[in-house]
């Protein structure tokens, strides 16, 4: 019955959010709270969430200050070269818009941290999507799934969490999957060159002239903010502009080869970020730099809890950039809205894992679907493993999965001969469609700056983070890893 139940929770949620007939936060909350009931223990529903709010409670203090650190950082221009020689490629073709979107999610990717990741990769390409019309839930796609891959960094989480639930090393974990890592690596770049070229039909190619000249005519325009999700979609694309958009594609066929010197002089006045913006410091650029790489050094080298570390990054990053009290308020008032979005949607995710924990529902369904696996897959538990990562770790957070479900699927592989490590290695594919699971607090950051849905962004990125998840799977097994 726990496991009927557990099953129809996950589904009821998911359901209703791409639906759009709750929000997120409320079927966070009013969702688990019901079936809490239907399971029998609605008076333990406080205890559950009690213990669902203390364990992400550190979560939710590093997205608070790492949104705030880095807000800074883009403030003050940190990020800004990287951003311009990104763009500088982009040249207004959807294409190269989207495969930049890919190449600056991974290159970001590297901190182990996927918040930054998101804020980071959003802040840079989100003004190039809306000038060039192009779809929102294709850039939030192709960032989930590229820092999904690059997650699996010994330092990004999951293989972290394998090695202490196994007793092995992380390193042997991690550097015999990079072969496969890098074919998932690839698989994303060539889906966004894919998507790419779908967006570059739906809505044209331009010259960068030709997009700032069609922002201002749309800034005439009443503004509005709709989400197209079928990215690629002839039909939704064309309902709304019509003969404007025919005539976009049949001039800037040329545009991602634009030359010359005017196109030249576009590309540096296109920077997305507001290069005038008075919150630049370009005299501290260094400093800034030294205390960033600083900060994420002694993160990797877990020197001090990481919600720490960001708190003291914040509290100095302010301190040193905003000397004056009212110019720090401005700077904490701006990003004000992205703090309460993500951890009001950290501590609503707290009562969904609480009362899957709590009832005992997420045990149930983990041990149904272990006792499913036929007796005959026993020598395939690799791949048995790395299947069942996809589901598991997408309803499931990581530490349920990587501490509750390995070792029991790891002792299976030892009874038919199966490697601990080829488990280990099997149990990180899942984490590109992970990334955009409900139960990730980064991916309400992705969504919530680039103003998508989170229902749209489920419709749009399972169907593609499930082929990624399944590409990395199947290089492991070609090359002998799994």
């Amino acid at each position: 019955m726990l496991t009927i139940l557990g099953f129809a929770m996950i589904a009821t949620f998911l359901v209703l959010i791409m639906m759009k007939k709750m929000s997120p936060i409320a079927a966070l909350v009013l969702i688990p709270a019901l079936f809490c009931v239907f399971v029998g223990k609605g008076a333990h529903l406080g205890d559950y969430v009690i213990d669902g709010v203390s364990s992400l409670a550190p979560t939710a203090a590093m997205l608070m200050f790492a949104i705030v650190y880095f807000g800074v950082m883009i403030d003050v221009g940190l990020f800004d070269p990287i951003v311009r020689a990104i763009l500088k490629f982009c040249k207004a073709d959807p294409m190269r818009v989207v495969v930049g979107t890919a190449l600056l999610a991974a290159i970001v990717s590297l901190d182990g941290d996927g918040s930054t990741t998101f804020m980071i990769t959003v802040s840079a390409m989100y003004p190039l999507y809306k000038r060039l019309k192009m779809s929102l839930v294709v850039m939030t796609g192709v960032a989930a799934m590229a820092n999904g891959v690059m997650n699996t960094l010994p330092w990004g989480g999951p293989t972290a969490r394998a090695a202490t639930a196994l007793k092995v090393d992380a390193t042997d974990i991690f550097v015999p999957m990079i072969p496969a890592l890098a074919v998932g690596l690839l698989a994303v770049v060539a889906l966004a060159y894919v998507l790419g070229l779908r967006e570059r039909r739906r809505v044209g190619t331009l010259t960068l002239d030709q997009a700032l000249v069609r922002e201002r005519e749309r800034e005439r325009e009443p503004e509005s903010e709709t989400v197209l999700v079928g990215a690629g979609s002839g039909a939704e694309a064309g309902a709304g502009r019509g003969g404007p958009g025919r005539a976009d594609r049949s001039r800037g066929s040329a545009g991602s080869g634009g030359s010359g010197a005017a196109d030249e002089a576009s590309d540096d006045d296109f920077k997305g970020l507001d290069p005038n913006r008075p919150t630049l410091r370009p005299k501290l650029y260094w400093f800034n730099a030294l205390l960033t790489v600083a900060l994420l050094t002694a993160m990797i080298m877990e020197l001090l809890p990481i919600p720490v570390l960001f708190l003291l990054g914040a509290a100095l990053a302010l301190t040193v950039n905003f000397p004056h009290i009212p110019d720090q308020k401005a700077r904490i008032a701006a990003h004000a809205d992205n703090v309460l979005n993500v951890s009001g949607m950290v501590f609503a995710a707290a009562v969904f894992t609480g009362v899957l924990t709590g009832t005992g529902m997420v045990d149930s369904m983990a041990n149904w679907l272990v006792e499913t696996i036929p007796e005959g897959m026993g020598p395939h538990m690799g791949l048995v493993t790395g299947l069942l990562s996809l589901p598991l770790t997408y309803f499931m957070s990581n530490d349920g999965f990587y501490f509750g479900v390995l070792p029991v699927l790891a002792e299976a592989g030892h009874a038919h001969g199966v490697s601990t490590l080829e488990i280990a290695r099997a149990s990180i594919v899942g984490q590109p469609l992970h990334m955009s699971s409900p139960l990730v607090p980064a991916v309400y950051v992705l969504v919530g700056m680039a103003r998508v849905e989170f229902g749209d962004h489920t419709k749009f990125v399972v169907k593609w983070a499930v082929l990624t998840s399944l590409v990395i799977l199947a290089a492991g097994i070609l090359f002998g890893i799994i």
